[in-house]
């Protein structure tokens, strides 16, 4: 069973790392097939859960060198039941990718966990759609349909539940409701385009005050992703309790738009120093941060950066 669901480690101060762009990384670095950007489908064979294990490791060894805690996120970004569908995967297949992806992540933590270095286990979610576009959904019809995944996910040794690259509020809401339901801890992450806000127009504000007002402000916390520093960095320069509630970064290394990024055929893997001065800027700014890592386009590169730039100074005190 889970180990931190009810006692989760990065609550209690400390800065964790977590891993950079999974699919960007096995795609474009490593050759891997991934139909529509879902990992999940590696776990199938041998040598695909092997490529899984040895991406994780990179990024395990990082912050055993460091001391550092991680935030393992499991491999099912795309392990919904539409892209299930879309991929061949029957319900009971996708039950057993999710529940065998958390597994995998069991075994990392028994093997990598140290004193003072707590691991935890966060089943991924993403949205139904396109990460890049606007959902339609309800919250009521979000609730229903991510609560299958997320109850898979109760069931597993996983501590807690991440939405990634979420860009309906609607969304947020009925993921935050469904694992309220189930009693999982969970996080929200939104994605912002290049002027900070989400596709829909609304602002990081609006949409973090509007889960929290429909929710009892059950997430733990919010975080941000897909997204480079600077289109973000002004929003968060301010003040006030949203701000407050942001305890994740998990960046572009491109400063590409979305439009840009989904068109081009090569990677823009940016400049990992450059980043983690961004990074480094932005723990300044906001100290209630608390897991750092990377997405599209990031590797073990800016993961090392990031921890070099913002962790010297940030030593667990968990």
């Amino acid at each position: 069973m889970s180990k931190y669901r009810h006692d989760l480690p990065q609550l209690k101060g400390g800065m964790y790392l977590t891993d950079g762009g999974m699919e960007t990384t096995l795609i474009f670095h490593e050759g891997a097939d991934l139909p529509h950007f879902a990992s999940f489908v590696l776990l199938a064979e041998p040598a695909g859960r092997r490529q899984l294990r040895d991406y994780y490791v990179r990024y395990l060894d990082i912050a055993g060198k460091n001391g550092t805690g991680f935030v393992l996120d499991t491999a099912t970004w795309r392990s919904n039941p539409d892209w299930g569908a879309k991929l061949g995967y029957s319900a009971e297949a996708l039950r057993a990718a999710n529940e065998d992806a958390v597994e995998l992540l069991s075994e990392l933590r028994a093997d990598y966990e140290r004193p003072g270095a707590p691991i935890v286990i966060s089943g991924a979610i993403g949205p139904r759609g396109d990460g890049y576009k606007a959902g339609n959904m309800d919250a009521e019809e979000a609730e229903a349909y991510h609560a299958t995944q997320i109850e898979t996910f109760a069931g597993t040794d996983a501590d807690m539940v991440t939405a990634f690259t979420l860009t309906s509020i609607d969304e947020a809401i009925g993921i935050a409701r469904a694992a309220r339901r189930m009693k999982m801890p969970c996080v929200i992450s939104f994605t912002v385009e290049t002027d900070g806000n989400l596709v829909t127009g609304r602002t990081l504000r609006q949409a973090i005050e509007a889960v929290d007002a429909a929710t009892g402000a059950y997430p733990l916390y919010y975080m941000i992703n897909c997204a480079h520093p600077s289109h973000f960095d002004d929003v968060v320069a301010g003040d006030g309790a949203w701000l407050k509630r942001i305890g994740g970064i998990r960046a572009n290394a491109s400063k590409m738009s979305h439009q840009e990024l989904d068109e081009s055929e090569t990677l823009d893997a940016g400049d990992p120093a450059d980043l983690g001065r961004r990074y480094r800027q932005l723990t300044r700014q906001m100290p209630q941060l608390r897991v750092l890592g990377g997405c599209c386009g990031t590797d073990h590169r800016h993961v090392a950066a990031i921890c070099e730039a913002c962790f010297a100074d940030n030593r667990l005190s968990a």
